[in-house]
This record gives C-alpha cells, sequence and structure tokens, in this order.
C-alpha cells in the first residue's frame, strides 16, 4: 500500500518551480506514495492521506486560515532531495508558531517513511485485531492478569476511536480445539517444509505448536482484513496444550503478521505502527530495572542481578523463560525450545532468540492513545540463569534508569534494534501522537 498524496500549490498556480519540484518528488517517492493532481491551497481536497507542498511561499504568511482548515497531514518537501529547502524553515516556523503542524523531512529517507506511515495509517482505520480470549483475568494467575488495561472495554473503544481499528474476540477454548483435531499428518507436513532449530524438543510438542499455525492461518485466510492476532497464552493457558510461539514466528515470515503475547492489544497497535512506518526488527518483552531489587529479581526466580557498572541504569529483559517471541529473520540467534514458565501446558514451546548487542530503542503508547513512551539505550549483553524464569535474557543499558521508572507505562515494552527517536518522533505526526523520549 502507498500513501496518498495531493499536490498544493498557491494562488500564483502551478509555477515553473512548483512543476519541477513536483517531478522530483514523483520520481524520489514513486515506491511509496502515488502523487494525485495539484491542487489549489484553499480548494476542496480530493481523498488522501496527506497533502504535499512542493513549493511554498511568502503567500503562506497570508493565508493562515487556510492551512488550518486542512484536515490530513501536511507535508514540506520542496528540495530536489526530497527534504525541506532550507530557505523555507522560516515559513515552517511560521507555521508552527501558529500551531499548524507541518511534517517537513530533512533526509529523503524520512520521506519515505513518513508515506510509509502515512500508508500505515489507512490501513489501520480498515484493520481488525482479533485476539483470542474467553475469560481474561480469571485463569492461572488471576492476581496479577486482572490488573490489565488491554482487556478493558475503554481500551478497545479508544483503539477504535483513535485509528479505527476493530479488536475482534474469538474463544481461545474453541481454538485450542480445532487445533487438537488436526491431523498428525498434516502438521508434520508444515514441520517438513519449515527450516527452524529445534534442540531437543520431541515430535508432539512440535506437532502441536504446528497445528496451533494451522488453526490461526486458516482464520486469517477467511478474513484478510485482520492484520494483527493476539493469544491471552498464559492467563487462560489450561485451554491449550501448547503455546503460540511458532505460529508468531512462521506468520510473521510469510506475512509480516503482527502478533500479541498475552492478548496485549496496546503492544499489538504499538509494533504494528512502528514496525510497518520504520521497518525495523521489533518484539515485545518484560521489563525489569534493576532499581526494582527484590520484586523482579522474585517474579524471575533469580538470585541477582548481573554485575554491572551503575546498575541503576540497567534493565533486565525477559519473557516466558527467554528474551521474547522473536521472528527468526530478526535474530542472531534462534531455537525453538521446550517450555519454561510452570503456568503452561508440559507440552509448549518457547522461542530462544537473540537481538544484535547494540543500539535499541524501547516504546510503548500510553492508556490514552495520545503520546508514546520511548527511551534509547544498547543492549549490552544477555544472562542465562539455569533452572529459573529466565534461561537468556538481555540486559540494557539506559541514560536515567530513575527517570524510566518515573515514566513507564506498562512492564510490557517494545524493543528495537537501532536509534529510532528521531524517525519516530517525524512519523508521530501522522498518528496525532506526541511522543516523550525518556
Amino acid at each position: 500500500m502507498k500513501a496518498r498524496l495531493v499536490p498544493v500549490h498557491f494562488s500564483t498556480g502551478q509555477s515553473k518551480e512548483f512543476t519541477r519540484q513536483l517531478g522530483a518528488l514523483r520520481d524520489l517517492l514513486r515506491e511509496h506514495a502515488d502523487i494525485l493532481d495539484p491542487v489549489s491551497l484553499g480548494s476542496a481536497l480530493p481523498e488522501a492521506d496527506a497533502v504535499l507542498f512542493p513549493e511554498v511561499l511568502g503567500e503562506a504568511y497570508r493565508r493562515l486560515e487556510d492551512f488550518r482548515s486542512i484536515n490530513v497531514p501536511i507535508l514540506l518537501i520542496t528540495s530536489e532531495f526530497g527534504t525541506l529547502s532550507m530557505w523555507d524553515w522560516e515559513i515552517a516556523g511560521y507555521l508552527r508558531a501558529e500551531g499548524v503542524t507541518t511534517i517537513a523531512p530533512y533526509s529523503v529517507q524520512q520521506a519515505r517513511k513518513v508515506c510509509r506511515a502515512l500508508a500505515v495509517k489507512r490501513q489501520l482505520a480498515e484493520s481488525k485485531f482479533l485476539v483470542y480470549q474467553d475469560n481474561p483475568g480469571e485463569g492461572f494467575q488471576a492476581e496479577i492478569f486482572k490488573r490489565f488495561y488491554w482487556w478493558e472495554d475503554e481500551c478497545s473503544r479508544r483503539i477504535k476511536d483513535k485509528f479505527g481499528v476493530a479488536i475482534v474476540k474469538k474463544s481461545f477454548r474453541e481454538l485450542g480445539q480445532q487445533a487438537k483435531e488436526i491431523p498428525d499428518t498434516e502438521a508434520d507436513e508444515v514441520l517438513k517444509s519449515r527450516r527452524f532449530p529445534t534442540g531437543d524438543l520431541t515430535s508432539r510438542p512440535l506437532l502441536s505448536a504446528a497445528k496451533l499455525y494451522i488453526a490461526v492461518k486458516r482464520e486469517l485466510d477467511r478474513d484478510p482484513s485482520i492484520r494483527s492476532v493476539g493469544i491471552n497464552c498464559l492467563n487462560e493457558s489450561h485451554v491449550s496444550d501448547t503455546t503460540p510461539c511458532l505460529a508468531w514466528n512462521l506468520l510473521y515470515e510469510e506475512r509480516r503478521l503482527i502478533w500479541g503475547c498475552e492478548a496485549d492489544t496496546m503492544s499489538m497497535l504499538t509494533m504494528y505502527i512502528l514496525h510497518n512506518s520504520l521497518d525495523v526488527p521489533i518484539m515485545m518483552t518484560n521489563l525489569y530495572p534493576f532499581v526494582v531489587g527484590q520484586a523482579a529479581l522474585k517474579h524471575e526466580r533469580i538470585p541477582s542481578f548481573p554485575d554491572k557498572e551503575a546498575p541503576e541504569n540497567c534493565v533486565l529483559v525477559a519473557h516466558c523463560g527467554y528474551l521474547g517471541v522473536l521472528p527468526q529473520s530478526f535474530a542472531t540467534e534462534w531455537t525453538l525450545r521446550p517450555k519454561v514458565l510452570a503456568i503452561v501446558d508440559d507440552n509448549a514451546t518457547a522461542i530462544d532468540a537473540r537481538l544484535p548487542l547494540g543500539d535499541m530503542t524501547l516504546a510503548k503508547l500510553d492508556p490514552r492513545l495520545e503520546r508514546m513512551t520511548l527511551l534509547e539505550g544498547t543492549l549490552e549483553d544477555y544472562a542465562q540463569y539455569p533452572e529459573s524464569h529466565c534461561r537468556n535474557g538481555a540486559v540494557l543499558r539506559v541514560r536515567d534508569g530513575h527517570k524510566l521508572m518515573d515514566r513507564l507505562v506498562s512492564h510490557h515494552y517494545l524493543l528495537m534494534t537501532g536509534h529510532n527517536r528521531v524517525e519516530a518522533e517525524m512519523i508521530a505526526k501522522v498518528f496525532g501522537l506526541e511522543v516523550e523520549a525518556i
């Protein structure tokens, strides 16, 4: 899907500079945007994802109300290099001072990512997120799971109102039963046609994992508007003999499906926006800042945090015994292993995988869907604790661990490779979001 951009010109019409620059942008953005026929500022706009100004003039100072009347994002891309021209910083600054939000890329890569984000925004409004659950919060560890915002009707309403995404709920119990009824021969064909390391897993856990993948895939094939799927796989694990980790890996690799551990729709939405706009490796995991101390250690069943300098600025991240669900194409190492957590069936599996060391970014939407908390740091190391709930977790270093604790919005956060704050701040404008850099 490409962004639909409508070029806008001033009362002077389509000048030679306007026409020349528009031609350059059609070429630079041809893989990311469909550029429509130009219209005059103040006239009715055709259906489009954003307006595009290939040229801005001093007339902008006298047309403020026309700018304010534009109800889609405003792109200022006025140089042949796919950026805002330096001569136009003053006009952009004037519009910003008067409360008109504009998007002004300063590299062609940013311009392309903005176009990706615009297409993602339109696609979201046509999408469904499917979650499998029956009685969330009433199963295992109810004292923990009853606290989560993503299961509140208010959360689903806000997602629908802000982004147009419909949250569709179906029975996990029925899905588990459907998976069990799939013949072993069909599951075996899936396993034979895919290549992935399986450690010391026996055939039965592998067959069960493949069957759940088949059951979810059938649902996706029936409804192409489903673009993310989550399962209440821990809290209600008693209704299934396996976990969806392998399914999420295979479905991402085959169709870039965004997954949701524990049916966390807030994580699903954050991941969908960031991954599809920025095209960077991303996953959901749990945060255990070192400053939390015994509360975190007890939950992960480990004796102590790794010995690090300035430990107050370190965070252990782990989920379901390892780093978390990570597609093979993102990983430097990847193996499907037997389950770790006692909460899931003995037949279940988990992914043991690693992201590359180096720059990383954490992000998560806030409950009101008005801002995104974002934090850059470093993936410094991996830590292994045999016979614990952290067999292979990552150690992150952040700038200020105390500030992180003050601004966190969830124990679930999205972990991306690279430092992505600048690009995230730019694409956030497309979605009407503020970014709070921690």
